[in-house]
């Protein structure tokens, strides 16, 4: 008699699939890939020091909006819709086109307006720097704020925007579409992350002895 086994429903928690989810936040030796509250800010506060307004936009914009650094690079200015003060992303590491739009505050709205200043054609795409010079002004930033390891790159930027936005209340379904996820367990990572509210939690414990 052939007898059906049931499947186990914390497969996608255990073994292989369980250490992928560790390891997208953490390297081999628990270092963490993403900066965490005071890095970021501390990571802002350098970017606010440039002085021309090209490499601080682009920084800010990954700081904002959790793109790609590649996706940030194709960027042209009819891109940028002004009016709803957004950014209107191509999804890249997806089969087609597919396209995003993420919301912008108004402090960076009026940054890319000053970038864009004198430009006549709006395909034009709004930093004419390779991935390589988009890197190091990222990197420049990060060693301005002493932020050093793993982190410190264009894509600890990017984990520590869907932190932010985990630990700040948006919901992972928004955060998804924010990231450009194909599925939502890739978002899902991000509820690992131990928060203000854990940390409160712990406290009660901690009180206790």
């Amino acid at each position: 008699m052939n007898v059906k086994m049931r499947q186990n429903p914390y497969k996608c928690l255990t073994g292989r699939n369980y250490m992928r989810r560790g390891e997208v936040l953490f390297d081999r030796n628990g270092h963490r890939k993403y900066l965490n509250v005071p890095e970021r800010k501390a990571f802002f506060d350098a970017v606010c020091a440039y002085m021309e307004a090209p490499p601080k936009a682009f920084c800010l914009m990954l700081y904002y909006t959790g793109c790609r650094i590649s996706e940030a690079l194709e960027l042209t200015i009819e891109q940028i819709d002004f009016s709803e003060q957004a950014v209107v992303f191509r999804t890249l590491k997806r089969r087609g086109d597919h396209f995003r739009i993420v919301p912008i505050p108004s402090s960076l709205v009026l940054l890319l307006q000053e970038v864009i200043e004198g430009r006549e054609e709006s395909t034009t795409r709004l930093w004419p720097f390779c991935r390589n010079t988009g890197h190091r002004m990222v990197k420049h930033c990060m060693n301005m704020a002493s932020l050093t390891g793993i982190k410190a790159c264009p894509k600890g930027l990017r984990h520590a925007f869907a932190v932010a936005c985990i630990t700040n209340g948006v919901p992972v379904t928004t955060l998804q579409r924010w990231m450009g996820h194909a599925r939502l367990e890739t978002t899902s990572i991000y509820l690992d992350m131990i928060g203000e509210e854990d940390r409160k939690q712990a406290e009660k414990i901690w009180n206790e002895t």
